[in-house]
């Protein structure tokens, strides 16, 4: 049995079949995890959508900021973004159960027999793993609650910006939300800046990926994570020092696909077939 982690699909799912394909991909012995954002901008976001769900216990798949978009589509909290390739899974037949099914994706996913924790985006550097796996799981529990309605009001928004013990409500599962699912950029202190999107080396000196800061609280364990097309083992940049292992190699953006198994951290991708803006 191998376990793969897969970086963001974003609709790409001749890509995806490409890349199970490659590294000869066994339903009823091997694993794959999902980084998130499986849906948006991409050609065929109902077809992964309906793939990874069919995969039940083969798969695990965490949250990202595309898949949260979708549910605030779908519940006329967010409009459509021009780019936005969501009309398939809205209108189709399964809509309901593909909605909820993603309403139930963890925010996080932790085995400590692999060594390896999955996040779409990002940890503050404050918090150890342990407070991660209990903040995540407590923000999972309220996007599953009757609270879903109320609370999806109250996701967006980029303050607060710095971890405190003390916050409650919406501000709380926020800054959850938003690590978890869009952070890159900390500035030194643990400040959070989400607006920042480009490659390390090309943004404000003052601003730190989130992985490389001296304090993080997380460094000495394994984390796959997608989000950050710029931010990939191909680049030069050593993210082993890190513990870190980013995953998502822009397919979307005419780059590739790529899976890493979990077990010996082996690499394997495939070509994008989206038009190159990378």
């Amino acid at each position: 049995m191998s376990t793969y982690a897969i970086g963001d699909l974003q609709g790409c799912y001749a890509e995806l079949q490409d890349l199970l394909d490659k590294i000869n991909f066994d339903e009823t012995n091997d694993c794959l995890w999902f980084v998130g954002d499986l849906v948006n901008r991409g050609p065929q976001s109902l077809e992964c959508l309906q793939f990874v769900k069919s995969l039940d216990i083969s798969a695990k798949t965490v949250l990202g900021n595309h898949d949260l978009h979708l549910l605030a589509v779908a519940n006329k909290v967010r409009k459509p973004h021009r780019k936005d390739s969501l009309d398939d899974i809205l209108t189709a037949d399964d809509a309901d159960e593909l909605l909820n099914w993603i309403r139930n994706l963890p925010l996080l996913v932790n085995d400590p027999d692999l060594n390896f924790t999955m996040v779409h985006a990002g940890l503050p550097p404050q918090w150890t793993l342990e407070q991660a796996i209990e903040l995540a799981q407590e923000t999972e529990s309220l996007l599953r609650s009757e609270q879903f309605d109320e609370f999806i009001q109250h996701m967006y928004g980029d303050e607060p910006d710095v971890w405190t013990e003390s916050l409650e409500g919406n501000d709380r599962h926020r800054f959850i939300i938003n690590c978890l699912t869009r952070m890159r950029y900390c500035y030194a202190d643990g400040q959070l800046n989400l607006k920042a999107k480009n490659a390390p080396g090309t943004e404000d000196e003052k601003l730190i990926p989130w992985y490389a800061l001296a304090d993080r609280q997380t460094k000495k364990n394994k984390i796959v994570f997608g989000h950050w097309s710029t931010v990939h083992l191909g680049n030069e940049n050593n993210f082993y020092q890190y513990n870190v292992y980013p995953l998502d190699t822009g397919c979307l953006w005419g780059g590739e696909m790529t899976a890493m198994r979990l077990e010996d951290e082996k690499q394997f991708s495939v070509h994008s077939m989206q038009s190159k803006t990378l």
